[in-house]
């Protein structure tokens, strides 16, 4: 993972959205995510679904202007900060984002935690500014797996859903993507009935947190090593609304997971 191209897939379903985020980090050039636009802008696509692409921040306007024409697909920054502007080098605020065709912005992404040291106030205060500038969040949350082991799953879930709780307003505007940190890139897959468990949990919380309305309409989105041989298994589970994909969105079976349910 590391600076790659990331995708989200948003499968529309009568009451819930499914969500599929393609996640690859910092990855991809011209040549190679001009193939993986070619290949979305060619294939039959689920008219239910909508893919919302997530490249390099110096690809952003690029790839939007790309897609432009396919109404499905939308684009995601990989992060933003949480000032407007100012002395930040090398960062981009929400403002930068939205001007370059961005309408969704991935917040507290495991590697911004664990690599780069972000917060969960930080994450707090990035999530308030991309939503008062008009962004939709893909809030991810999860755990490592010395804290899997030892039974602090939902625990490390909570704390870090709290702090995205206290600054959203519309939860319209938001979908949650849980990313087991131990399932990321290593091949490991929490099993369907794994994830199943942990998304049920998040869900029951945020019923009993923020509304039992809010807890049956969030879109919740499984992210760890996800590819179109597993998608499937994954996707027949109740409260798993899509995924969060690796580097299955750099190869041609990206469309296969976009098009599970077609």
């Amino acid at each position: 993972s590391g600076i790659n191209a990331e995708y989200v897939v948003k499968i529309a379903q009568s009451k819930e959205a499914v969500v599929s985020t393609q996640s690859t980090g910092m990855n991809g050039d011209t040549t190679s995510l001009t193939a993986i636009t070619d290949n979305l802008k060619k294939a039959k696509l689920d008219a239910n679904v909508e893919v919302v692409v997530a490249p390099p921040a110096c690809y952003l306007q690029r790839i939007s202007t790309e897609l432009s024409d396919k109404a499905t697909v939308n684009v995601s920054a990989q992060n933003v900060h949480e000032a407007g502007k100012g002395a930040f080098t090398g960062e981009i605020s929400c403002g930068m984002a939205l001007d370059c065709g961005a309408k969704y912005t991935i917040l507290g992404h495991s590697e911004r935690r664990h690599v780069f040291g972000e917060s969960n106030k930080q994450i707090g205060a990035k999530t308030a500014a991309a939503l008062r500038a008009g962004l939709t969040v893909i809030a991810c949350i999860g755990e490592k797996e010395e804290e899997r082991e030892s039974g602090k799953t939902m625990d490390v879930c909570t704390e870090q859903l709290q702090a995205f709780k206290e600054n959203i307003g519309d939860w319209n505007k938001v979908v949650i993507a849980y990313e087991p940190v131990w399932a990321i890139g290593t091949g490991k897959v929490a099993t369907p009935e794994i994830a199943q468990e942990t998304h049920e949990q998040i869900r029951a919380w945020i019923s009993a947190n923020v509304s039992p309305d809010v807890g049956a309409a969030v879109r919740i989105i499984y992210g760890g090593s996800v590819n179109g041989k597993n998608c499937g298994e994954l996707a027949r589970q109740p409260d798993i609304d899509g995924f969060l994909v690796g580097g299955a969105s750099l190869k041609p079976e990206f469309v296969d997971i976009i098009n599970v349910n077609a």
